[in-house]
Formats: structure tokens, C-alpha cells, sequence
């Protein structure tokens, strides 16, 4: 092969890298910005809201959009943009804090399984097909009747439920990392079982399990959404945007507002996570693992 054509080549390398790379930080940083932008409006609540978001005022009832009332009002005059910023601190804080036991319980039980082996593998990934035998959302919904409606049964239910999978991702790397020569000096230095697990294979592998985290979040909103329009979620008359989307269904062809905003909202907190699992996932090589 000639110079020209390997120079060609290397050239065109690069510049498939750079675009990968171009992408993957515009991804990031919109995400990243997206995710702020929410977390900012949670934060600040009490300050940016304009009305209470639970205080009725029956005389300005299915008031729509305008200068007044820029989202409108629903059908007990609540300031329908004042919901959705006060429904940001409970939405985001379903989508972390019903990530971060799933995350913490699975990567611990995968990595365990994985390191393991043996029959403590076999009994733990029996555990997994016993959860993944039922659908996602029945299993959730079924806990959540046991426990009873409300934000906290929904955690735990998140906890018993979402582990599986990051114990599966954990589990599949960890078998592949053990037999690396890094995790083979280790044992000849005579470092012990759980310091070679948790402080060798287990950062190598973590990156995995922390941008699928991200996608999760997604996930986990969209649940919580559907659970509490559901009423086995939050309860009214709290603001929350799935409590507030059935809340708007019998008015959806005369105030079709009481809907959309807290739909939209949904679908932008959902689009900044997305977005950021993908930047993550293309900055850390993943996609071409």
C-alpha cells in the first residue's frame, strides 16, 4: 500500500475521531446543561415560583395561557406553572434517589456473583431470572399496592426491582476483569479477596454501570410519572407532573394545558438525562466496546 493511501487512511481515522469526540462533548455539555437547568429550578422553587403551587383561587378556574398565567391554571385555579417548577424538585428526585439504591444493591451483588463464582454466582443469578420473570411494572405496581401508595414505597420498590440490571452489567465485567494480569499480580502480592475486588477490578469496571445510571434516570421518572398517575405514587395535592397529567385527563379537549406543560416537562428532563448517558458513553469509549 502507498504512503498516500496510509496517509489517507490515518486522515480519515482522525477524522471519524474527531467527529465522535465533537459529538460526544455536545451531547455532554447539552445534557449536562439540560440536567443543571432542572436541578437550578428544583433548588430554587420557592423563589422562581410565582404562586403557591397547592392554594386554590376558584374565581381564575381553566384560566388559559397568558400573561397572568403563562401555563394557565387548572380546574381549582392553581397556577399550573408554579406546579410544574415545584414538580421538579419531587420528579428529580424520583429519578435519583430511585437510581441510587438500585445502583448501590446491584453493582455490590454483581460484583460479588461475579468474583465469587461458584455456587454463590449461581444462587445470586437465580435471584435475577426470579425478579426478571415478571414484567417491570406489574412487579413495581404489585409491591407498591402491598406497601401502600406514597413516594417511600415507591423507592423500595425501585430498590427491590431496578438492581438486577446493574447487577448483570457488573457481574458480565467482572468476569472479564479477573482474569487480567493486573488482578493476577495482585493475588501474588498476597492482597486479599475483597481489597482485590473492591479496589482493583471493581473501579476498572464501574464506568459501565455509571452511564447506564444516567439512561436509568430516565427510566425511573417515567415510572414514578406513571405510578402517580396511576395514584399509587405521589398523592394530591402535591405537584408532581404524572399527578398532575391525571389530574388534567378529563379537561384534556377543553384545557388542554393542564396536560402539556407537565408533559413536556417530563419529556425535557428525560431528553437532558438521555443526552448526557449518550455524551458519557461516547467520551468513556463505550459505544465501541
Amino acid at each position: 500500500m502507498s504512503d498516500f493511501a496510509l496517509s489517507r487512511g490515518n486522515w480519515l481515522e482522525r477524522g471519524i475521531g474527531a467527529l465522535r469526540l465533537g459529538r460526544a462533548n455536545l451531547n455532554l455539555r447539552l445534557g449536562a446543561g439540560i440536567v443543571l437547568a432542572w436541578a437550578l429550578v428544583a433548588l430554587l422553587a420557592p423563589w422562581i415560583a410565582p404562586f403557591d403551587p397547592i392554594a386554590h383561587n376558584l374565581p381564575d378556574k381553566l384560566q388559559g395561557p397568558s400573561l397572568a398565567y403563562p401555563f394557565g391554571t387548572d380546574n381549582f385555579g392553581r397556577d399550573i406553572l408554579s406546579r410544574v417548577i415545584y414538580g421538579a424538585r419531587i420528579d428529580l428526585q424520583m429519578g435519583v434517589i430511585g437510581v441510587l439504591f438500585p445502583f448501590l444493591i446491584g453493582t455490590t451483588i454483581g460484583s460479588i456473583a461475579g468474583y465469587a463464582g461458584g455456587w454463590v454466582d449461581s444462587v445470586l443469578m437465580r435471584l435475577v431470572d426470579v425478579v426478571l420473570a415478571f414484567p417491570f411494572l406489574v412487579l413495581m405496581l404489585a409491591i407498591i399496592a402491598i406497601l401502600g401508595p406514597g413516594l417511600y414505597s415507591f423507592y423500595i420498590a425501585m430498590a427491590l426491582v431496578g438492581w438486577v440490571s446493574y447487577a448483570r452489567l457488573v457481574r458480565a465485567q467482572v468476569l472479564v476483569l479477573k482474569t487480567s494480569d493486573f488482578v493476577t499480580a495482585a493475588r501474588s502480592l498476597g492482597f486479599g479477596r475483597l481489597r482485590i475486588l473492591f479496589r482493583h477490578i471493581l473501579p476498572n469496571c464501574i464506568a459501565g454501570s455509571i452511564v447506564f445510571s444516567m439512561s436509568d434516570v430516565v427510566l425511573v421518572v417515567l415510572s414514578g410519572s406513571a405510578i402517580s398517575y396511576l395514584g399509587l405514587g405521589v398523592q394530591p395535592p402535591t405537584a408532581e407532573w404524572g399527578v398532575m397529567i391525571a389530574e388534567g385527563q378529563n379537561f384534556i379537549t377543553t384545557a388542554w394545558w393542564i396536560t402539556t406543560f407537565p408533559g413536556l416537562a417530563i419529556v425535557f428532563m428525560a431528553l437532558g438525562f438521555s443526552l448526557l448517558a449518550d455524551g458519557l458513553a461516547e467520551r468513556l469509549g463505550l459505544r465501541q466496546r
